[in-house]
This record gives C-alpha cells, structure tokens and sequence, in this order.
C-alpha cells in the first residue's frame, strides 16, 4: 500500500517517476477544467455538471451544464434534452437543445428536435429536423414587440 510518508523514491534505474499534476500547479483562475464522458461509456438518467463537457459517448435522458459549454464529439449518440450556456454539435443528437448563448451544429451534426438559443448556426451539411427558435424565451427582453414592417400611412402602435 501507498501513502505519502512510505513513499518510495525512484533513485533506482527503472523506476518511473509520476509527473507532477500540472492542473494543481496552477492558480485556480487558470486552470481549464473539461470534463469528458468517452466513446465507451453508456449514461442513463441525468447528466448536470457545473464546468465544461465533452461527450463522445451516449447519454439517454437530460444533460443540464446551464452555465457550461457542452460540445457532442463526433461519434456521440444522445438521446437527451440539452441545456447549456453553449452547444456545440460534432454528433449525433435526439432531443431538444436549448442554450442561454449559442448552438453550433458542425457539418457532422445530425439533430431530431427543436434548437433554442440567440444565436444558431447550421453548417453547409449539417441536418437539422426540429423547429428553430433564434429568440427562445431567455432572449424575450431584447424581442422587438412588434417585427412588421410600418408604411408610412399606416398607424404606428403606441
């Protein structure tokens, strides 16, 4: 068993020392924190995380980052509602996606289901079946309240 005090030093040849944790080095404000669900790992329920997500594996239920940025790699296959600050999509996703800045759909991305955000982009490629929404409900105080276009003889509304 290991523990800090029986540690033994690699002064012999052979040994292989660790690598000092650059990640702790670091003051806290410069450190990039990602986390990373792999091409392995199969995820049933509900994903929330409070940094940075990668996902190239397959989730089925809810992936809430809110305040995050969530990209789906190339090879995920989601069956899940998104929500995050950011999305960016590589892979495959079933669900609705609703970001509070921005989704991306890469020329990889497929999407079944609706997009909400204030800015969206679809890439040449990029195929998207749902309804798109570039004000969604968050965006509801810069909506302009009325979008038709007044003539210059007809009634402005007060």
């Amino acid at each position: 068993m290991w523990n800090r005090e029986s540690a033994v030093r690699p002064e012999k040849a052979g040994q292989l020392e660790a690598a000092p944790s650059i990640g702790s080095a670091l003051p806290v404000e410069e450190r990039r924190v990602v986390a990373w669900v792999g091409k392995s790992v199969v995820f049933k329920g509900t994903l929330t995380s409070s940094e940075d997500i990668t996902i190239d594996g397959q989730v089925e239920g809810t992936i809430e980052v809110r305040d995050q940025t969530l990209t789906v790699g190339p090879d995920a296959a989601i069956r899940a509602d998104i929500v995050a600050k950011t999305v960016t999509i590589h892979g495959t996703v079933i669900g609705n996606v609703r970001a509070s800045e921005r989704v991306d759909v890469r020329a990889s991305g497929r999407v079944e289901g609706d997009l909400v955000a204030p800015s969206i982009v679809v890439a040449d490629g990029a195929m998207v079946c749902g309804r798109v929404d570039a004000w969604g409900e968050h965006a509801n105080a810069t909506r302009p309240r009325d979008r038709t276009r007044h003539l210059p003889d007809a009634p402005v509304p007060a």
